[in-house]
């Protein structure tokens, strides 16, 4: 049996719980190591045998994966993050189905959550923003045209851009092109809720200049928009904060939530407000 199990976005305690079982379980393990927290191979027992997928192709992935079933043991492929976002897992999993062995999947906690967490904003803000855009610039792996980040970049919602901290400036140029103006807010979250995170917080008009400054090339979540500084509503900007905009240097103001407004009425209590 294979198991392919989202390892979370860094910190060891991220893991679900489940992954963390199969992990203590597991004869063998094949981890991504030049992304995977190695604290998290700790949960292992002593004798499993671990193989740095970093340095294996995806041929000798599944020959290790083949020859471990063949003697009756379980897997566990640990991947970053979720696996389902930029995890390369589909191609192993059509070979193991072609192949007729068993596997499941272990959902994990994804660095654009774990990144959201650290800067402590919510992406989906009543009268801000309540789409989130998950993408990434082009690089070596092509994006198909209809998905660059200029066509992603004319909705102007919330982004989280994955893969992207070597090309500040191509990032910033494209989203330049769009909705967002160079007041726009962005937070770059190196290794989010590893020991070492870093938070790096800057307007989009001077983000490839204040990323090249700190260092930062990879590793990063990159967040983009007014979500990352918006304040709640009052009475001297609610109409820019009801049409999800800002005025000059003026900070966006989100609204209240429906839900738990007390004149809001629900399944559940009775608001109020009443016609």
């Amino acid at each position: 049996m294979v198991h392919i199990v989202g390892a979370g976005c860094g910190a060891a305690d991220l893991i679900t719980v489940r992954g963390m079982h199969l992990l203590e379980e597991a004869d063998v393990v094949i981890y991504a190591g030049s992304l995977v927290n190695p604290a998290l191979l700790d949960y292992c027992k002593e004798e499993c045998r671990i193989f740095n997928s970093a340095e294996m192709t995806l041929e000798e992935v599944l020959a290790c994966i083949d020859e471990a079933c063949e003697k009756g043991q379980t897997v566990v492929r640990l991947h970053t993050g979720d696996p389902g976002l930029y995890g390369a897992i589909q191609e192993q999993m059509d070979v193991l189905k072609k192949k007729g062995i068993p596997f499941d999947i272990t959902p994990g906690v994804s660095s654009f959550s774990g990144a959201a967490a650290a800067v402590q904003r919510e992406f989906t803000l009543p009268g801000i923003s309540q789409s989130l855009i998950l993408t990434r610039m082009e690089g070596r792996t092509p994006v198909p045209e209809r998905e660059s980040l200029k066509k992603m970049a004319e909705h102007g919602c919330s982004m989280a851009l994955f893969l992207s901290a070597g090309m500040t400036e191509a990032v910033q140029e494209a989203l330049l092109s769009g909705a967002y103006t160079e007041d726009t807010p962005v937070a770059v979250v190196y290794k989010a809720t590893w020991p070492e995170q870093r938070i790096l917080r800057c307007r989009l008009g001077n983000f490839a200049e204040e990323v090249k400054k700190a260092g930062i090339t990879k590793t990063a979540q990159i967040l983009v928009g007014d979500f990352l500084e918006a304040s709640p509503e009052d009475s001297s900007h609610a109409d820019d904060a009801k049409a999800g905009e800002t005025t000059g240097n003026q900070t966006a103001s989100y609204e209240r939530s429906k839900l738990y407004d007390p004149g809001f009425t629900t399944e559940f209590r009775k608001g109020t407000d009443t016609e």
